[in-house]
């Protein structure tokens, strides 16, 4: 059993060593990204808890737009080096704007659990989801 352990924990890191390098490193960038993933994919599962609307089709597809945000990123880290960038560029407007894409659904979901939010990111965040839905009754249409 001990043998079978080591194993586990020297596939993990191998695998862990290849998605670093993949996803250009794990700088503060990436992690902070990392971390914004997981909070948001955690406050929007307390969100539909708490709103009594949980959906295992809607959890899937959430992680599944998590995975091809980090697919964007490793070919975001692939165009650097095929451009013969030596700072990397367009990994970190990747990051950066997921970054801002996570911090803002994970905002949206602590107003839905009620965590008390300052009143121009509540405002802010009703246009935005007045804007979303008149974009998409234009589509229905």
């Amino acid at each position: 059993m001990d043998k079978f352990i080591q194993v586990v924990h020297a596939g993990v890191a191998v695998a862990g060593t290849f998605l670093s390098h993949l996803l250009g490193g794990w700088d503060m960038g990436l992690q902070f990204l990392v971390y914004l993933m997981i909070a948001d994919y955690t406050t929007g599962i307390v969100s539909a808890i708490k709103n009594k609307n949980l959906n295992s089709d809607v959890m899937y597809w959430g992680g599944i737009r998590k995975a091809a945000t980090l697919v964007v990123i490793m070919i975001a880290v692939m165009l650097d080096n095929l451009m013969g960038n030596t700072e990397p560029i367009f990994r970190t407007m990747a990051i950066w704007y997921y970054i801002s894409r996570e911090g803002l659904s994970t905002t949206e979901n602590l107003g839905k659990i009620g965590v008390p939010l300052p009143e121009f990111i509540k405002s802010t965040l009703e246009q935005l989801t007045t804007a979303k839905q008149n974009k998409n009754q234009g589509e229905d249409k």
